[in-house]
């Protein structure tokens, strides 16, 4: 089921919220027992025969973790009974996930004849086999507690969160779940929880998919092996770096506010990456919980940056691989994966000569800021192209493009308006092409729009900054990040009024009208 559905709008979640508030005044327990079904009739929605799977999955981890807990004072056996868990949630995510590609590959190099039967991978897999390693991971150290199976279920399978993340630690949401005080009735968190859900809402349905329209054909002509002008092919990489910054912001805002109806808080996984000025502040903000869970039990666990400069680049190399194969499984993931390790590695490089040469006032430049916010978003768009082409030849096919090598044309139409201007464009080797001008004026429209909301509107988190919407906060650094502060970042706050209840009647309006058709959400696919 999705959050932008006719379905889960009007029937799943009004259902799910009425039964909770009434039935969490008789007891918590059974408000508790009740998101659990709930949760497990939304998964169930897609494919009921997982539901199996994550059950089972939920079991055997929570056993583990009691087994865990009990031997805490026995280390070996208890290391023994992690390893075994570990490895159990790695060979599930593994074989729904990774085997055809493993195959595929293997069949490839030893020119084997073998048919690899396509398996169908379970939704969020690979969300909540990373959830319960770290619980394991967690219990091992001695950082939890015990724990109800009940509060257990409902973090694994809480629908606001289940589907596409955050991936969230449990000492953040079962002490959470089993504070009564939370599992009941709070008309302020229905009202915040509405408005979040309702901006998340209009990002998906009206700016990601809007812009996906300019987004979608060039891809797919670079899948077809149809070469494109410069235009063309930055204008298809733009619109997608927009359509996956609003799609996935809006996804983190309607499971934000969609908890925040039941009384629970999530961790920030969203805030304003395109804003960075360095690849390392763009993890910071993009994905937020699973760059935690990167650094916590990758980066980390290999040795972090204690055992020297050159151990630390490969390690970050190696997070950052593991990161890319995270997300799918393609040669094509791999590869961005390797470019942020590689981008993070040089930016890291980087601030090592900034400290040494003591070049640290480059920093407060407002030219060097410009260009370093270019340099990031140029290298993030680059990695974008990889992540969104289905094949390696199509990658590279619209790189080429993006480097001018196929031509450089602009409309007809516009060229004609250019007059004069448009001479000395054509003899400087531009050309003009046939039809296409409402297709290419419309994509830059939308894309200057949505850059300029990107970079200048204050974000949800900064909108309803003074209700404390999520977990964490994430405090903006002048250094390390573009337009950091601005007169609409200090006017543009959310109050209870009549007038942001207009504004939000409007915007959640014209995100249900958007809803023409299934979208889906781009990293339910991971």
């Amino acid at each position: 089921m999705l959050f932008n559905s006719y379905e889960f709008i009007f029937a799943f979640l009004p259902v799910t919220l009425i039964v909770f508030i009434f039935v969490s005044r008789i007891d918590s327990e059974k408000a508790i027992a009740w998101l659990v079904i709930a949760s497990l009739f939304f998964y169930g929605w897609w494919n009921h025969n997982y539901l199996i799977l994550i059950i089972s999955s939920m079991v055997i981890n929570y056993t583990i973790g009691v087994l865990i807990n009990k031997l805490h004072s026995k280390k070996k056996p208890a290391k023994y009974i992690l390893i075994f868990g570990i490895l159990f949630n790695l060979s599930l995510l593994g074989y729904y996930k990774y085997a055809n590609f493993f195959l595929e590959n293997a069949s490839y190099l030893l020119s084997s004849p073998y048919e690899v039967q396509q398996i169908l991978l379970p939704l969020a897999i690979s969300f909540y086999t990373f959830q319960q390693i770290a619980f394991l991971v967690d219990t091992y150290k001695g950082n939890t507690k015990e724990y109800k199976f009940l509060h257990y279920a409902l973090f694994v399978t809480f629908f606001p969160q289940l589907i596409a993340g955050p991936i969230v630690h449990h000492k953040e949401m079962l002490p959470q779940f089993m504070d009564r005080y939370n599992i009941r009735l709070n008309i302020n968190n229905i009202t915040i929880g509405l408005a979040i859900f309702s901006i998340g809402l209009f990002k998906k349905a009206v700016l990601a998919d809007g812009i996906a329209v300019y987004a979608n054909p060039i891809f797919s002509m670079a899948e077809a092996g149809q070469q494109m002008g410069f235009f063309q092919s930055w204008g298809g990489a733009l619109s997608y770096t927009l359509q996956l910054y609003f799609d996935f912001s809006g996804y983190s805002d309607m499971a934000i506010g969609s908890a925040r109806l039941f009384g629970i808080k999530l961790p920030l996984n969203f805030h304003s990456p395109y804003k960075a000025l360095n690849i390392t502040e763009f993890w910071r903000r993009w994905h937020i919980t699973l760059s935690r869970f990167l650094r916590d039990y990758i980066y980390i666990a290999l040795g972090g940056n204690r055992k020297g400069r050159l151990r630390r680049y490969t390690n970050l190399f190696t997070t950052m691989l593991l990161g890319g194969l995270w997300h799918g499984a393609g040669w094509t993931f791999v590869i961005w994966g390797a470019l942020h390790g590689l981008y993070l590695i040089i930016n890291h490089f980087w601030q090592f000569i900034v400290q040494k040469f003591n070049l640290i006032f480059l920093q407060h430049s407002k030219i060097w800021k410009a260009f370093a916010w270019l340099l990031t978003f140029l290298a993030v768009i680059i990695g974008w192209v990889f992540f969104r082409a289905n094949n390696l030849d199509a990658a590279i096919l619209l790189l080429e493009s993006m480097s001018g090598k196929h031509g450089i044309s602009i409309p007809n139409g516009l060229g004609v308006l250019l007059g004069d201007s448009g001479k000395i464009l054509n003899e400087a080797g531009i050309e003009f092409s046939h039809g296409g001008g409402k297709v290419f004026v419309m994509t830059y429209i939308w894309i200057f729009c949505l850059l300029a909301i990107a970079l200048i509107w204050p974000n949800t988190q900064q909108v309803m900054d003074k209700f404390n919407p999520s977990l964490n906060k994430i405090k903006d650094n002048p250094i390390t990040t573009l337009l950091s502060d601005n007169i609409l970042m200090r006017k543009v706050k959310f109050k209870f009024s009549y007038i942001w209840a207009l504004n939000m009647s409007i915007i959640i309006t014209l995100g249900v009208l958007a809803l023409s058709q299934i979208s889906e959400f781009l990293y339910f696919q991971f």
